[in-house]
């Protein structure tokens, strides 16, 4: 086979979507001590996820976990806390309490059934390792 019919076969795999790195999540952020609820619909790594009510990303609220601090994805542990955020909270009502903003997130206390999303983090043995309060 010369290289062109093997680029001609290969050509539609570049053109295949590719997930995107950034986080979906497009909503306003909420004032600080705006209460907000809805499902989680995406977990960024181990303390940041975004809270919706719809299938639509422009209606997500980025959030950072304002009392769980898990290690970056590449750093130790941080993808185990990543999944153990989403084996957690994938799909799961939450309430939030938005706090401050950090970048392009708020950042929130959660809760999910009445308990703080960081206690069970922690519960789960799941170790902090993050940068401390953003």
């Amino acid at each position: 086979m010369t290289l062109k019919p093997a680029l001609a076969l290969l050509g539609p795999l570049f053109l295949w979507p590719c997930v995107a790195l950034a986080d979906p999540c497009e909503a306003p952020l909420p004032k600080p001590g705006t209460v907000f609820t809805g499902e989680v619909r995406y977990v960024g790594d181990g303390d940041s996820l975004c809270v919706g009510h719809t299938d639509d990303p422009a209606e997500w609220i980025e959030v950072r976990l304002a009392d769980f601090f898990a290690p970056e994805l590449s750093e130790p542990g941080g993808e185990q806390a990543k999944g153990a955020l989403e084996d957690l909270a994938w799909g799961a009502p939450l309430r939030c309490v938005a706090d401050h903003r950090s970048y392009d997130r708020t950042v929130a206390r959660c809760t999910l059934g009445g308990a703080s999303v960081g206690a069970l983090m922690r519960r789960r043995g799941i170790a902090e390792g993050g940068r401390g309060r953003r």
